[in-house]
């Protein structure tokens, strides 16, 4: 029997964006480590894993309220990707190419969430 999560759209959103964020946490500086690169890969696994926890949830209420830690986790890793770029850690348009897919990804998330109330 497929989990409830396995039919939303956003997770495999959240999957693929993580995978996108792991590549590119994966060319920080070895310093990074325990530092952004970790945060960044906490962050974008949040995301997936909040989603799916919430769609166990019994009520729509409580499924909301695990989007809403999915939505802040996704504003995370588009903030920290900013401070990747000025550390020069990632170029000019993968911090573009992760804030237009963490966009896009905050706006799928929050239009489930309407749908819910």
């Amino acid at each position: 029997m497929p989990f409830r999560f396995e039919g939303l759209d956003i997770w495999h959103m959240a999957r693929a964006y993580a995978t996108k964020v792991y590549a590119a946490t994966a060319k920080f500086p070895r310093k990074e480590d325990y530092g952004l690169a970790s945060q960044l890969n906490r962050a974008v696994n949040s995301i997936s894993l909040n989603i799916a926890e919430g769609s166990a949830k019994r009520t729509n209420k409580a499924f909301d309220y695990y989007l809403e830690i999915a939505v802040g986790s996704t504003f995370e890793v588009v903030a920290g990707s900013f401070l990747a770029l000025d550390r020069g850690y990632i170029a000019e348009d993968k911090q573009k190419e992760l804030y237009n897919e963490g966009e896009i990804l905050g706006k799928s998330i929050n239009a489930l969430r309407r749908t819910l109330h």
